[in-house]
């Protein structure tokens, strides 16, 4: 019988897109987030890492736990730099496609019960749709509809 492999145990291949998370400390409670993506065999077409999404202030504060959540199941722990400024993690393909697309879509947003669905529904969401979002709103003409439309489609109506 085959040996089943933990999923933390496999590693994965160089031909993968990587993904980096950048944190930034601005002050001593202000922290920003950042997606990167890094040039790989992958992604041929990119010459120098490429930002995907990012989150700041009052929006990052009201998702923080569900980030730190995720990345500490990912085996992450952003601690705090006590002589950098910036800090870089490698994360897994999954893990960067969720949050950038969270990112992405909490960016302009401003309604705490808005944010919390769409926050919910973005990590209900397979590989495949999450990759499927992203996409579009990274590589459409107008990736403010995109997202907009995402947000429309996880928010309840208003009666």
């Amino acid at each position: 019988m085959a040996r089943l492999e933990r999923i933390s145990d496999i590693e994965t291949p160089e031909s993968a897109p990587r993904y980096e998370l950048r944190l930034r400390r601005h002050g001593p409670v202000d922290a920003e987030y950042e997606i990167w993506q890094l040039p790989a065999p992958a992604s041929p077409r990119l010459t120098s890492a490429l930002r995907v999404a990012g989150l700041r202030g009052r929006n990052l504060e009201l998702v923080e736990h569900r980030v730190l959540k995720n990345l500490s199941q990912a085996g992450i722990k952003p601690g705090r730099p006590v002589d950098a400024k910036k800090r870089g993690h490698a994360l897994t393909e999954d893990l960067a496609l969720m949050l950038g697309l969270l990112f992405r879509a909490l960016a302009p947003m401003r309604s705490r019960d808005n944010m919390r669905a769409v926050a919910e529904g973005i990590e209900a969401m397979g590989r495949e749709e999450a990759a499927y979002w992203l996409g579009m709103a990274m590589h459409r003409k107008h990736p403010r509809r995109v997202l907009s439309a995402l947000r429309c489609l996880l928010t309840e109506p208003r009666r």
